[in-house]
């Protein structure tokens, strides 16, 4: 288990660790982010992403990215928190829900194969941590795995299942120094 925690966390280094901006818009709430936020999927680069949180879904807005990886692919947790909440859903399939160290935001990680070995909920993780493995559980089309990567700040009452979503996709490909925006944000 620590070989496999080891190789992840030097993957994330080498594959797209991000620090998110300190710059946003004064009008917006300002996120703070405590520490880098990782590629949740291990070999992906910031380059191999697309842009999908506004995107119309069946009945609703995706607010979330999808990374495209072989099935079997390593997660990764994106930053250091607590594991808050493991759950199969019909849309998500195989989920896991992560709060920050703060528990200012929540990240969630969907469509997964199967969880890592030992991974339940209450446990605390590091970024890139290995917890689960890319699939198409849920309503994710079978030919097509991914991880379906989501963040959002967590309401006053912690809810898991709850907050305001935050496009994951410029934290992940933004450097440091270019401004961030909330999904409530327009320009």
């Amino acid at each position: 288990m620590f070989r496999i925690a080891l190789v992840a966390m030097m993957a994330s280094a080498a594959f797209g660790v991000r620090r998110p901006a300190a710059a946003f818009k004064a009008a917006a709430p300002q996120p703070h982010f405590e520490g880098d936020v990782a590629m949740p999927v291990l070999g992906v680069a910031p380059s191999e992403l697309k842009p999908a949180f506004d995107q119309a879904r069946a009945g609703h807005v995706h607010h979330a990215l999808d990374i495209l990886a072989p099935r079997g692919t390593p997660v990764v947790a994106a930053v250091d928190g607590t594991i808050r909440k493991l759950f199969n859903s019909g849309a998500g399939g195989i989920t896991i829900y992560q709060f920050d160290a703060g528990e200012t935001f929540v990240y969630y990680y969907a469509h997964l194969d199967r969880y890592a070995l030992g991974m339940r909920e209450g446990i605390r993780v590091k970024r890139g941590e290995v917890i689960g493995y890319v699939g198409t559980t849920g309503n994710a089309p079978e030919g097509t795995p991914h991880l379906h990567f989501a963040i959002a700040r967590l309401t006053a009452g912690k809810e898991w299942w709850k907050g305001e979503p935050i496009d994951p996709y410029p934290i992940l490909t933004t450097p440091a120094s270019a401004p961030l925006k909330l999904a409530s944000e327009t320009d």
